[in-house]
């Protein structure tokens, strides 16, 4: 028996099913969306769960937005959140995480390089009462030796300048509790490195390893870019050594420079032979320039992020919410 999403209806006497919201950031997967709905479908038909199929496009520019309205005319357990336009995974996450009102709440893709088929896993870590159910990718079926390179030194990466351990391989498939989720709405920057804003909430976290397989059909929409945008989205929110850096780098080059005069001071007045040198002078100040260059742009980095905060601009705005109307749901 299909449940209608939304009722209430009694597991045993006394006690209420409770409701999982699977949250789907979509773009540009018109080839995708209808296995990942039947697949999920099939594993939540299996639970003794209510459920709910929230979708959230953002901005595509394929066929995602009429399949998304069929679909929520087929079955009353999906809904579509449509963006204006383009965001980002990041905001299409938010948005999905802000309108999902299940008890649990389970993040994923919908190319289904995030397996519907863990789902039953995560259920089973939840009900033994994590809040949080992290998945931890150990490897992706067709990444090339660049993308599992690039990766790693990444985590590496931000994990050394961070203050926050973050799960190298994590992904955005996770399950969370409706008491994570209410902490996480909590958060509203919008320079979002959600991997990073969960590991701040605390809570009791699991882990599940997984292999994620090879998209369904399409390709990446995750291009070099956008990559390289995240990777410093990641950094710049959770850590300020950079700007330390920039300081230490600074102070070093400064002392340098203070014994280069030195240098410059016993050529002219010791050794009386100061044409010479300026071969040495022009290349220290070519490397102090770009060593300047390099602190600047850090700075402006950071700045560019508190410009962005202090207008308090909408994260994401939604051009239309599809839902079937309560009277029209069907029950099997």
């Amino acid at each position: 028996m299909r449940l209608p999403s939304g009722s209430l209806f009694l597991k045993n006497v006394g006690e209420t099913v409770k409701k999982v919201s699977l949250v789907v950031p979509v773009f540009n997967e018109e080839d995708n969306l209808r296995e990942f709905y039947k697949r999920a479908t099939a594993v939540m038909q299996s639970e003794n769960y209510d459920y709910s199929l929230v979708f959230v496009d953002d901005g595509s520019k394929d066929k995602s937005r009429a399949i998304l309205n069929e679909l929520s005319k087929e079955d009353a357990h999906v809904e579509a959140y449509l963006l204006s336009r383009n965001y980002g995974h990041q905001m299409a996450l938010t948005c999905g995480l802000d309108n999902a009102d299940g008890d649990a709440v389970i993040t994923m893709d919908g190319d289904l390089q995030h397996p519907p088929e863990l789902i039953p896993q995560m259920l089973r870590l939840w009900e033994a009462g994590n809040e949080i159910v992290q998945t931890k990718r150990m490897a992706t079926e067709d990444a090339g030796f660049f993308k599992n390179l690039t990766s790693s030194v990444y985590y590496k990466l931000i994990n050394a300048l961070s203050k926050v351990e973050i799960t190298p391989g994590g992904s955005d498939f996770r399950l969370m509790d409706r008491i994570a989720v209410d902490a996480f709405k909590q958060y509203r920057e919008r320079a979002r490195f959600i991997r990073g804003l969960i590991t701040t909430l605390g809570f009791n976290v699991a882990v599940l390893e997984f292999v994620a397989p090879p998209r369904f059909a399409g390709h990446s929409k995750f291009n070099l870019h956008k990559m390289l945008h995240f990777a410093l989205d990641g950094i710049t929110a959770f850590s300020n050594l950079p700007l330390r850096w920039a300081f230490y780098i600074g102070l070093v080059f400064g002392i340098c420079s203070l014994l280069l005069l030195g240098h410059v001071f016993y050529v002219k007045f010791v050794i009386d032979d100061a044409v010479p040198g300026w071969a040495t002078m022009t290349v220290s100040v070519l490397f102090l320039g770009g060593i300047q260059l390099v602190g600047i742009g850090i700075l402006g980095e950071y700045i560019g992020r508190i410009f962005e905060e202090i207008k308090h601009r909408p994260l994401y705005l939604v051009a239309r919410h599809i839902k079937c109307k309560e009277s029209n749901k069907k029950q099997d």
